[in-house]
């Protein structure tokens, strides 16, 4: 029996409607995920795979639950010992290296915050987080010289007080750098759980969560110590995760997608997760990593997929898995075809946010249909509404709502930190706003069109990027493309097509002609591209989000 069925009343279900009736899950009083699942499995079964991970080096590790208990233990022993108290925020920067997993759960031991972030990040961008988030402590990589950018932020970063380095193959910082695994191999491997003024609830802030920042600044996003729970509706019913499996979710540790799939709900499920601690993404290593590896469970974002669908997947053996799932953005039809030819396996989608957890998934049970979000997940209240907060008819497209009038569901985030007035602007009256638009068909399911901003308006036509970019990339010459409006006198705005074009192809007016009629002939003739641009790449968020703002903010510069 995995350890979350302590926590729902019950675990089996029949029908996604079986579910979504009947699934509660309950959190017991201050709970802590480090003292109530990864030290109760440690305990009963310690022997048990909790984690494999490998670089590109040759090197492997395999980490059971009893290891993963007292490396933590150790972690908050260390941390304490350099005066880490409950309520402190310490950023980690560890990319996919095996110490964020007992670094966070030695942080969660002590209560103390803890600020995942990306090796990504300049002076600059730390700066603006240490400073918003009252930073304490960093634990960073030594890969890429990141120690230097952490050293120019901290001179205009008054809280920062402690820089830890741990992993990674760079160069060791000098001066007052603090070696981290010489720190946890030298501190205690008892860590009693706190009490008193110590003691962990359920309301305090566990995590802070910067967003990728699509548009404008990064988000602080809070989460709970009740926060993990709500994965269990992320790995136990939409991954699908197996006790004594083995998952893999392709993200980095500076991102919410990786408490989502390489940590919480994956050993709710008691399932060990896989970890490539991979330099740069590479489609056949990574296949060749599902391979020998054997895993049976993955996720990954549709860019992943796509580049993947592109080599020879049916040369690798990948038996061994049993579900593919995929998230970050909306899955283009076509993708989920060729994979699907590829491996046999229908891969099932999920749509959610920084600020919750699995919200609208394509469960085990249902019926899948390329291109769907899915159904709204148990434990949330969603809707489709438009903006007079009428429900939205089958077809009409509004905006994704939470109700939030009977309380904050679990896994949700509490709030903006220290931005009242933005957490206001999406958070109000009794839902949250995630200004996402989507439209539900005659069986409720839901279909994703864009982001608010992301809608063109031509010709009187609202044309969504996402049913324009599922159209081109039915096209064998097309890799990736993003969807944008562009302004125009006659029309108001035209959509154009941004393309990366796909290995074997070249850029050509009769390639141009050629995309935009197939557009005209896959989709409704008017949403067609009148703007092809093709180019080496696509503007992206650090993590790997495409940004369509900063595409229309180069073409606006171009216009004046």
């Amino acid at each position: 029996m995995a350890i979350f069925e302590k926590f729902v009343n019950r675990s089996e279900f029949t029908s996604y409607e079986d579910m979504k009736a009947n699934l509660r899950i309950t959190v017991p009083e201050d709970f802590n995920f480090a003292y109530d699942v990864l030290d109760v499995i440690a305990a009963e079964t310690p022997e048990n795979r909790a984690m494999v991970w490998c670089d590109d080096t040759g090197a492997e590790r395999v980490f059971t639950y009893r290891e993963m208990s007292v490396l933590s233990m150790r972690a908050a022993n260390y941390f304490a010992s350099l005066g880490i108290r409950k309520g402190d925020s310490v950023v980690l920067v560890l990319k996919r290296h095996y110490q964020f997993w007992y670094a966070l759960m030695g942080l969660h031991r002590l209560g103390a915050i803890a600020v995942p972030a990306t090796h990504l990040l300049t002076a600059k961008d730390l700066e603006y987080r240490f400073l918003r988030a009252d930073v304490k402590a960093i634990v960073c990589t030594t890969d890429h010289d990141f120690y230097k950018q952490v050293d120019i932020a901290q001179l205009t970063s008054p809280t920062l007080k402690l820089k830890l380095y741990a992993g990674g193959h760079g160069s060791v910082p000098e001066g007052d750098w603090l070696d981290f695994d010489a720190g946890v191999a030298a501190a205690p491997e008892q860590f009693p759980r706190p009490s008193g003024d110590a003691a962990v609830h359920n309301d305090d802030t566990m995590l802070l969560y910067f967003t990728s920042g699509t548009s404008g600044y990064p988000k602080m996003v809070i989460h709970d110590f009740a926060y993990p729970l709500g994965h269990i509706i992320t790995a136990g019913y939409w991954h699908n995760v197996r006790e004594g499996g083995l998952h893999m979710t392709v993200a980095e540790t500076g991102w919410a997608k990786a408490v989502w799939g390489k940590l919480y709900g994956q050993w709710l499920g008691e399932s060990a997760i896989f970890v490539y601690d991979m330099e740069k993404f590479d489609p056949n290593k990574l296949l060749q990593k599902m391979q020998d590896y054997k895993l049976t469970t993955f996720c990954s974002p549709p860019t992943m997929y796509r580049f993947m669908m592109k080599e020879d997947m049916k040369s690798y053996d990948l038996s061994t898995l049993k579900e593919l799932t995929v998230a970050g953005e909306a899955l283009n039809p076509e993708v989920f075809n060729r994979i699907k030819d590829a491996t046999g396996i229908e891969m099932r989608e999920c749509y959610g946010q920084t600020e919750v957890v699995a919200l609208v998934c394509t469960f085990p049970w249902m019926k899948k249909k390329p291109g769907s979000m899915g159904k709204p997940s148990p434990c949330y209240d969603v809707d489709i509404v438009d903006n007079d907060m009428r429900s939205c008819y089958p077809g009409e497209v509004g905006e994704i709502v939470i109700n939030t009038s009977r309380g904050r569901p679990i896994g949700m985030f509490k709030g903006y930190h220290k931005d009242p007035e933005l957490t206001a602007e999406v958070w109000h009256d009794g839902y949250y706003h995630t200004c996402d638009l989507a439209y539900r068909d005659e069986e409720g399911y839901y279909w994703y069109v864009g982001r608010k901003d992301d809608v063109i308006k031509s010709s009187g036509y609202r044309i969504g990027p996402f049913e324009v970019e599922s159209a081109l990339m039915t096209h064998p010459a097309v890799l990736e493309c993003a969807i944008t409006g562009v302004p125009d006198e006659l029309r108001g705005q035209v959509v154009k097509a941004t393309i990366v074009l796909a290995r074997g192809w070249t850029a050509s007016d009769e390639l141009k002609k050629e995309l935009q009629n197939h557009v005209k002939r896959t989709t409704a003739p008017y949403k067609y591209p009148r703007v092809v641009e093709f180019v080496d790449e696509l503007p992206k968020t650090i993590s790997g989000k495409i940004r369509r703002v900063e595409i229309r903010d180069k073409d606006a510069k171009k216009s004046l």
